[in-house]
């Protein structure tokens, strides 16, 4: 119950700072041409105006109370884009809150033992939502009718990311526990903050959720699968947990966010300047939380741990970005894909070390894996959010429409100079 408590309190409060419209006084014109009684009738009705209960009320009344009520629609509307501002100060801030909230949890890890499961899943199914309000069906109509995106990135997630952690755990030589657990992180699935670095990117958030969705279901036999192909160990996985997990926590808060933004219009309007906000904090909540419970193998992970996991989110997302753009993608898809590839659900991947790999060290690069991919991400999409995406006037291309397959009969024809009927 305190979670619920928790997902629908958030936009309640969001629209409470919310300024609202406010009803226009309207007021009877006068037309001063008529001579006569009948101009004294309407001389008359110009000095009533229409109150907000409407009722005809002397206008002369009702100028004291017009230009106090416009004096405290000028003060909400100043105070709400003072908001405005500050809050996109705040967002474009993104990774120095990640920073912050990351040394916090490392010193002082006790911080957030108040912050338990229970919140950990609310902030996680709060941050789904704020993204969800910012949804229509029409955008996951528009993605599912064109999926290779979503495929792009599936690939990207499990083929180059396991082959990239593998590479680079070789090339710094570390020792086989080190190497497992680098392999493990390349190894699972994307990230639900992914989505809302996606947001602040002005990326496609509908792309974003269910490229997430994709790849956590993925999780279920990919992550075996690779562990087993490229380390030799069986890494088993809960998959009817996983399921469970991603409906509770992505699906279903945005579920709620589109339904709720298709019924209620207005109120999504009132509340979705919050989004950022609400997602920002929650996202360096589950950070700092993450960062928390394994902050001794964090602080005891030396330069030569650090410097591969933090190529691996960036190099990751960089390939993440030009592999797309280089086989046709528009930049709004590849920027998605960038981020979606980079961050990784390292806290997952901590997990499944934690229980299913021997030696200790295994887990060590997942829990350094926590700080650099938050931190990656966040940093790309705060560098796209000022980077301006020109408008296409159409969807993404196709690798179809860019490199078209090779039709012999066509060819030949247009080699001897004959015409295609």
């Amino acid at each position: 119950m305190r979670t619920q408590a928790v997902l629908f309190l958030l936009p309640t409060l969001g629209a409470a700072f919310a300024p609202s419209n406010r009803g226009i006084i309207n007021s009877a014109r006068s037309h001063l041409t008529v001579s006569g009684p009948q101009s004294h009738r309407q001389t008359t009705k110009a000095t009533n105006v229409i109150s907000r209960d409407g009722l005809l009320r002397p206008a002369t009344k009702m100028s004291a109370a017009a230009v106090t009520e416009s004096a405290e629609e000028g003060l909400g509307a100043k105070i709400f884009k003072t908001y405005v501002q500050v809050a996109n100060v705040a967002t474009t801030l993104f990774p120095l809150w990640t920073v912050l909230c990351s040394g916090i949890a490392l010193k002082n890890p006790s911080a957030f033992n108040w912050f338990t499961t229970e919140y950990f899943t609310a902030a996680l199914a709060a941050l789904m939502l704020s993204m969800g309000i910012t949804l229509k069906p029409d955008d996951f109509v528009k993605v599912a009718s064109r999926p290779n995106a979503v495929v792009m990135q599936f690939s990207l997630c499990y083929i180059m990311m396991p082959v990239l952690a593998l590479g680079l755990a070789t090339v710094f030589g570390l020792d086989p526990s080190l190497m497992a657990g680098m392999v493990l992180v390349g190894s699972i699935n994307g990230g639900q903050a992914s989505n809302l670095c996606t947001y602040i990117a002005r990326g496609n958030v509908a792309l974003s959720v269910l490229m997430t969705t994709a790849t956590t279901l993925g999780a279920i036999f990919m992550t075996p699968f690779l562990c087993k192909s490229l380390l030799g160990a069986v890494v088993p996985v809960d998959a009817a947990g996983i399921a469970m997990s991603t409906i509770q926590v992505v699906l279903a808060p945005i579920f709620i966010g589109m339904t709720t933004n298709k019924y209620f219009p207005n109120f999504v309007r009132a509340i979705l300047p919050f989004a950022p906000v609400v997602g920002v904090v929650s996202t360096c909540l589950l950070v700092a939380s993450a960062v928390a419970q394994v902050a001794e193998p964090i602080l005891n992970a030396g330069l030569i741990l650090q410097l591969p996991i933090i190529l691996l989110h960036l190099v990751g997302g960089l390939i993440g970005y030009f592999l797309p753009r280089m086989t046709g993608f528009g930049e709004t898809a590849s920027r998605t894909m960038a981020i979606e590839t980079s961050m990784k659900s390292s806290a997952f991947g901590f997990l499944l070390a934690k229980l299913h790999f021997g030696d200790y060290t295994a887990r060590v690069p997942a829990a350094v894996s926590v700080v650099w991919m938050a931190l990656t991400g966040s940093i790309l999409a705060v560098i796209w959010r000022y980077i301006p995406v020109k408008a296409s006037g159409k969807f993404d291309r196709s690798l179809v429409e860019r490199y078209p397959p090779f039709r012999p009969k066509k060819f030949f024809k247009k080699l001897t100079g004959q015409k295609d009927n």
